[in-house]
C-alpha cells in the first residue's frame, strides 16, 4: 500500500513537473558587435559572466539580428515578422521622440500578448523605441510591467551638435505609461543600475507567487552615451565603451544570481542577443554632445571581425551579433550551434515553448529552433538570411556561406552601390575579396532569390529558399 501511494505521488510529482510552464528571461543588449563577448573573440573587454552562461548553454555563430537598427530590429523580435511586412507593409524606421509612428497594436501581435493568453506575466525592464505614444507603449503590446525610457539615451536635448535645433527634452523615464521623472545626464548614468535592480525584483516577486514570467531586459549603457553607474567608469582595457560592455556583463551576472537565490534558475530559459551590432564610424556630431562617452574606438572597430557596424545591412557588422541560450537541463552544456539563425525565430521557439498560439492569419518569418537548442537535431532551418532594410530595400543576401551585396542608393550612413559585390563567407567573414566576377552564375542565382524576396514581402506571401 505505502509502495503504491509513493509511486502515486512520484507521478504526479512528476506530471506537475512536466507541466510547469518555463520562464524566459531575454536579454537584448545594445549596439554590441559580435565580438565585444570574451566568448566570442573579445581581447580587451572582459565578459565573465556572459562567458560562464557559454559554457553553460549554446552559443550561436551565424546568428542575425532582424535588421541593422533598433527599432525595426525590436519590432520583428516581438512579432517574429520582417519589418517591411509591419503595419500593413509600411514598415517602422528609426523612431524619434516626436514621431508619431510606432509599433501598431491593432495591426501585430506581439510574443507578450500570446503568452499572456498562457497565463504569463511580462515585464519590459529599459529600453523599448517602438512608439512614444501611448498607444504604442509596451502595456499596449501585452506588457504587464514597463520601467524604462520609451527611446534611446542619446535622443536627449544634446543632439544636433548641442544646439537645441530640435528642442528635445531630457530622456524620459516612465513607469506603465506614466512620467516619473525627465533625466539629465547623471541621473542618466545611474539607470542601468535601477533597471537591474527592478529587473531582479520582478523576477523574486513572480518566484514567490509561483507565476510563470517572461522578462525582457533591454540594457542602455552600451548605446551612446555610455554612461555607467559612478564608480565603474574606467575600469575596462577598451575605454567608456568596453565600460560600459563590463558593466552589461555585471548585470547579467546579478539578473542570473537572482534567477538562483529565488530557485527558479532550473524553470527558466535564458537568451542573451542584440538588437544590431556596434557603431564602426565616428559621429562627430553625437561626440560634440557628449564626448568621449560617443567617440567610437577606430581601432578596435576596425579589428572587429566582421566589416561594418550599426545603421548598414550591406555587411556582415551590421546584423550578424551574437547569441547565448541557457537552459539547465535541456540545452546541452558548452555547445555550439554554427546554423544560420536570426531573431524571428525566437518569436516561434518561445511561443512553442510556451504552448502558446502562433499566428495563422499572417505570415510568420521566424521558425522553430527547439529541435536545435535540445540537441535532437542538426538540421537548418534555414539556408538564407534577408538582409532587409527597415521598409524594403533589400541590402544584402547570405546563402548558405555566400553573402551577394545587392546595389542600392546612398543612405544616412552609407554611400551608393552601383554593383553586386559577392563574397565568401566561410574564408572571408569580413568582406575583403570580392569576388563576383568569378562566379556569374551564383551571382545570377542570388539575384533571382533576391527579387523574388522583394516580391514575397510586397506580396504578403513566404520568402522562398533554395535548397
Amino acid at each position: 500500500m505505502k509502495k503504491s501511494i509513493l509511486s502515486i505521488f512520484l507521478f504526479l510529482s512528476l506530471l506537475a513537473f512536466n507541466q510547469q510552464k518555463v520562464n524566459i528571461v531575454h536579454i537584448i543588449a545594445d549596439d554590441i558587435a559580435y565580438d565585444d563577448l570574451s566568448s566570442f573573440g573579445a581581447k580587451t573587454i572582459k565578459t565573465p559572466h556572459l562567458d560562464q552562461l557559454a559554457k553553460e548553454g549554446m552559443r550561436f555563430t551565424n546568428f542575425y539580428a532582424p535588421h541593422p537598427t533598433c527599432t525595426p530590429s525590436r519590432a520583428a523580435l516581438l512579432t517574429g515578422r520582417y519589418s517591411p511586412r509591419m503595419n500593413d507593409n509600411k514598415g517602422l524606421s528609426i523612431l524619434w521622440p516626436r514621431t508619431n509612428d510606432g509599433l501598431d497594436p491593432k495591426k501585430e501581435i506581439t510574443l507578450t500578448k500570446l503568452l499572456k493568453e498562457k497565463g504569463y506575466a511580462t515585464a519590459l525592464i529599459g529600453k523599448w523605441h517602438l512608439g512614444y505614444k501611448k498607444e504604442y507603449m509596451p502595456l499596449a503590446h501585452g506588457f504587464d510591467i514597463f520601467y524604462g525610457i520609451p527611446h534611446p539615451n542619446d535622443h536627449g536635448p544634446e543632439r544636433d551638435w548641442n544646439m537645441g535645433t530640435h528642442d528635445l527634452p531630457p530622456i524620459p523615464l516612465i513607469e506603465g505609461n506614466d512620467l516619473i521623472d525627465e533625466l539629465e545626464n547623471y541621473e542618466l548614468a545611474e539607470m542601468p543600475a535601477k533597471f537591474t535592480r527592478r529587473a531582479c525584483k520582478f523576477i523574486r516577486e513572480k518566484a514567490k507567487s509561483k507565476e510563470p514570467f517572461y522578462l525582457q531586459y533591454s540594457n542602455i549603457e552600451t548605446h551612446t552615451p555610455w554612461f555607467v553607474p559612478m564608480g565603474f567608469s574606467g575600469m575596462s582595457e577598451a575605454g567608456e565603451y568596453g565600460d560600459a560592455m563590463e558593466y552589461l556583463d555585471r548585470s547579467v551576472g546579478t539578473i542570473i544570481k537572482q534567477l538562483k537565490e529565488s530557485n527558479v534558475l532550473d524553470q527558466t530559459i535564458i537568451i542573451f542577443t542584440a538588437d544590431n551590432g556596434a557603431l564602426a564610424h565616428r559621429y562627430p556630431e553625437l561626440e560634440e554632445g557628449y564626448g568621449k562617452y560617443a567617440m567610437v574606438d577606430k581601432e578596435l572597430a576596425d579589428n572587429r571581425l566582421f566589416r561594418d557596424g550599426k545603421y548598414q545591412s550591406r555587411y556582415e557588422g551590421g546584423s550578424h551579433v551574437p547569441c547565448i541560450i541557457k537552459w539547465n537541463n535541456i540545452i546541452p552544456e558548452n555547445t555550439t550551434s554554427d546554423l544560420i539563425i536570426d531573431g524571428t525565430d525566437l518569436f516561434t521557439t518561445l511561443l512553442t515553448l510556451a504552448n502558446a498560439r502562433i499566428p495563422s492569419d499572417r505570415i510568420i518569418d521566424g521558425k522553430n529552433i527547439l529541435p536545435i537548442l535540445k540537441g535532437t537535431s542538426s538540421k537548418p532551418i534555414r539556408n538564407t538570411f534577408y538582409a532587409f532594410g527597415p521598409k524594403s530595400v533589400l541590402m544584402s543576401v547570405r546563402y548558405h556561406d555566400w553573402k551577394l551585396v545587392i546595389p542600392s542608393p546612398a543612405g544616412w550612413d552609407w554611400p551608393a552601390l552601383t554593383q553586386y559585390e559577392l563574397y565568401n563567407l566561410s574564408n572571408d567573414p569580413k568582406e575583403q575579396q570580392n569576388i563576383a566576377s568569378q562566379h556569374p552564375k551564383i551571382v545570377k542565382k542570388m539575384t533571382q532569390l533576391a527579387n523574388q524576396a522583394k516580391k514575397d514581402v510586397i506580396n504578403n506571401t513566404p520568402l522562398k529558399t533554395l535548397n
